[in-house]
């Protein structure tokens, strides 16, 4: 039984024979292999064109920035899925992947759609400071955190945040997304009385969004970034095994309210 809308029976992202692949529609063999980079096949596979310059570069910069951030929850799911099935590297690997959500490190396109928002009211606000401050006060009012602002160990600069905006600058990049990310910087410092840095997350949907990356590759820059940093975890779990010593951490550090037995 069909669920849903059918949908086109097409696909244009790859196709396979017995002596070619074709990926859309360069051949896979002749003209990607030894041409192009990792993050180039990875745009032209997702967009269907290939990016410019800077698209590469900025995409590479913003998959460097985050591919590893230590011991993070993500990290542990997989270390201990790892340690309880050494030959289940994949289920790993998708055990840290699915920790992947925006509370940790999938903000970026919570953040892009956050800018579309202050460069869309510019139009009745008149400049990008009180666009960036009308939206600071609605979260603010709300008692909602704002995405791309703040971080629980990086104060009072998130050092990535900065070296991808510094970078823009540089290059030449930086634009209306750049200018309203730090628009808001000083929008939420106000709103919420106290300076907040502008995050990675932010960082990544302003200088991508400026570089005119399309809005699903930002979105799945996280996952593909975190997913290199898992896989290098998990190596390391075959020769230093920590899983284990990870869950009986936190077994020690969590206090039972109910007593053993209790029915």
């Amino acid at each position: 039984m069909l669920i849903g809308k059918p949908g086109a029976a097409t696909t244009g992202v790859a196709a396979a024979s017995p002596d070619k692949i074709s990926v859309r529609g360069r051949d896979l063999a002749r003209d990607l292999m030894g041409r192009v980079t990792f993050t180039e096949l990875f745009f032209l596979a997702a967009a269907g064109r290939s990016p410019t310059e800077e698209q590469r570069f900025f995409l590479d910069l913003a998959l460097v920035a985050i591919a590893e951030h230590g011991l993070t929850p993500s990290v542990q799911a997989a270390r201990m899925t790892y340690a309880a099935d050494p030959a289940a590297l994949q289920g790993a690997v998708a055990a840290g992947v699915l920790g992947c959500g925006t509370v940790i490190l999938g903000a970026a396109d919570l953040c892009r759609a956050l800018i579309d928002d202050v460069l869309a009211r510019m139009s009745v606000s008149g400049s990008v400071e009180e666009a960036a401050l009308a939206v600071a006060r609605e979260f603010r009012a709300a008692g909602r955190p704002i995405p791309g602002y703040g971080h629980p160990l990086h104060k009072p600069v998130d050092p990535r945040a900065a070296r991808m905006i510094e970078l823009a600058r540089e290059r030449r990049v930086a634009g209306r997304s750049v200018e309203a990310a730090v628009a808001l910087t000083g929008a939420v410092a106000e709103a919420w009385r106290k300076p907040l840095p502008m995050n990675v997350s932010m960082a990544i949907a302003a200088t991508l969004r400026d570089a005119d990356v399309p809005p699903a590759l930002i979105r799945a820059v996280p996952i593909l970034a975190r997913t290199a940093g898992l896989i290098a975890h998990l190596i390391e779990e075959q020769e230093t095994p920590i899983g284990f010593l990870l869950a009986a951490r936190a077994e020690e550090a969590i206090a039972h309210t109910a007593s053993l037995g209790a029915g």
